[in-house]
């Protein structure tokens, strides 16, 4: 394609501009006296933002939403402790795992970057597809609708809130963070490392109320703990599910590589600090349900943190849906960060269009990608039963977060001398690997429809991979040419954008070798 035209040019039809993937203007941060003519993504993200980041995206609504689920499956406490112990462990392998990618392959964007790196553009783009079409949106939906119910909970003690206000406050909490997030980085890590504070403080109130009934001798719901556990491995496999999805989040951190201060020490030290904090808090919270509430309270309530409040601390239980609410919030605003980092970089490697790419020259924040996440987690609030679509992405999910650390062996085999400031023990790759098998193949056989339907999804991006990047610019149909250049001018115009790519000092890491 040819290169792109400056603002400066308004002569140029619209038909004639197409952008290219690279700018001249682009390379390190532009230094705050202007000295250097280069724009790229700032690197504002210490190791307290990166635990923050990690911690408050883990600890989202699934901990006040998945005890139910968990339970459901398991049919016991025992059971149930026991599934979100290994959940933890299990979580705890892979965030080692990205901890050595992210080391390794020092782009942001977590495991379509690393899928990419290891196995090429199409299976890296089907990836991002699935992220764009289903998991992103959705997942930030779910998010963004409990905190609107936890929210509006005290108001409506007695029934169930009004469906359209709550879709209504979901949706301004989406549209507040996006801003937040477009205006600077640092508001978007401030924002997280207060609400993560207070969720954290949120679920240590919890705990030790548990702690306290543990000590009062109010133990008798732990008799029996294991009685009537469910031996089906299929059902096993869907309560593991529902504590993966709490656990979800451990990858954050990896969608930002790029503006993380020094990566090669932060990056795996903020996940060795944050997974340890994540599971002890969240076996703890669950200890304290079960302690208070027996099997059939959990398993009758929709909100169990509300329904611990109301028996526990009395007057004072409006404060837990508030506090879920803003751990709703903070996890709400930590995935916004980190999905936008994931349409941007693959804008920039040429799956998506150039205009996810731009980032403003003032601020430095992707504002395109930013606005594009939000359109895409609005459409799907006007879904009404937004929830089912958890079950379509499972299995695709856990396909590629599986398939990028099969890639970090992959890589371990064909470049041995790549540099690796962290490198793990290979029993930790293999490990996820084949415990990922067993996630991917069980769904196939114990929920076979929505497993078909979550292939299907991502099998629907082939056309637009032949179609948008295997095809040649000048072999597509002319109108999505001249279609795909208004808009990015426009875009680019509207948001006072520029396009940028990769710090060419990042690119030559790989080309270093190791002593």
């Amino acid at each position: 394609m040819a290169e792109r035209t400056d603002d400066t040019k308004p002569q140029m039809s619209l038909a004639e501009y197409s952008p290219v993937k690279k700018s001249k203007r682009t390379g390190r941060s532009r230094k705050q006296d202007g000295d250097q003519d280069t724009l790229q993504l700032k690197k504002e993200i210490s190791l307290i933002n990166g635990i923050s980041l990690i911690v408050g995206n883990m600890i989202g609504s699934g901990i006040f939403v998945s005890p139910k689920g968990v339970l459901i499956y398991s049919k016991s406490y025992g059971l149930s402790l026991i599934i979100w112990a290994v959940g933890g462990i299990f979580s705890v392998f892979g965030a080692l795992c990205y901890a050595e990618l992210g080391t390794t392959i020092t782009k942001s964007g977590a495991s379509y970057a690393y899928i990419l790196e290891s196995f090429g553009s199409f299976i890296a783009f089907i990836r991002l597809w699935t992220s764009l079409l289903i998991v992103e949106p959705t997942s930030q939906a779910i998010i963004a609708i409990t905190f609107a119910n936890y929210i509006v909970q005290p108001f409506f003690p007695s029934c169930d809130p009004p469906y359209v206000a709550c879709r209504l406050i979901a949706a301004a909490c989406e549209c507040l963070l996006t801003f937040i997030n477009c205006a600077y980085v640092k508001w978007g890590t401030r924002v997280q490392d207060i609400f993560t504070y207070a969720k954290v403080l949120a679920l240590i109130a919890i705990i030790i109320a548990g702690i306290v009934q543990i000590c009062q001798g109010h133990t008798g719901h732990f008799k029996n703990s294991f009685e009537g556990s469910s031996i089906d491995i299929g059902e096993i496999s869907l309560a593991l599910y529902s504590a993966l999805f709490s656990y979800s989040g451990w990858d954050t951190l990896n969608y930002v590589t790029e503006e993380i201060k020094n990566p090669e020490r932060n990056l795996p030290l903020a996940i060795a600090v944050s997974m340890p904090i994540v599971t002890i808090i969240y076996i703890m919270t669950n200890i304290a349900y079960y302690t208070v509430l027996d099997s059939h309270a959990v398993l009758a309530s929709d909100a169990v943190a509300v329904t611990f409040a109301d028996r526990v601390f009395g007057i004072f239980s409006w404060t837990i849906p508030i506090a879920v609410a803003f751990s709703c919030f903070g996890g709400l605003n930590a995935s916004i960060l980190a999905s936008s980092r994931l349409f941007f970089v693959g804008s920039r490697e040429g799956h998506l269009p150039d205009l996810l790419s731009m980032i403003h020259i003032k601020r430095f924040t992707p504002v395109p990608a930013l606005l594009f996440n939000c359109f895409m987690t609005l459409i799907y609030l006007a879904v009404e039963d937004v929830f089912k679509l958890i079950n379509y992405f499972s299995f695709s999910y856990w396909f590629f977060v599986g398939l990028s650390i099969a890639g970090q062996l992959y890589l371990r085999w064909k470049e041995p001398d790549r540099p690796r400031p962290l490198k793990l023990s290979l029993a930790f790759p293999i490990i996820f690997c084949i415990c990922t098998i067993f996630l991917v193949v069980v769904p196939l056989y114990s929920d076979f429809i929505n497993s078909v339907i979550g292939i299907g999804i991502a099998l629907s991006g082939i056309p637009f991979f032949f179609l948008g990047v295997y095809l040649p610019a000048s072999r597509r149909p002319q109108f999505i040419n001249k279609f795909m250049g208004a808009v990015t001018r426009n875009i680019q115009l509207l948001c006072y954008c520029v396009l940028t790519e990769m710090d060419p000092t990042e690119e030559k890491k790989p080309e270093i070798k190791s002593n």
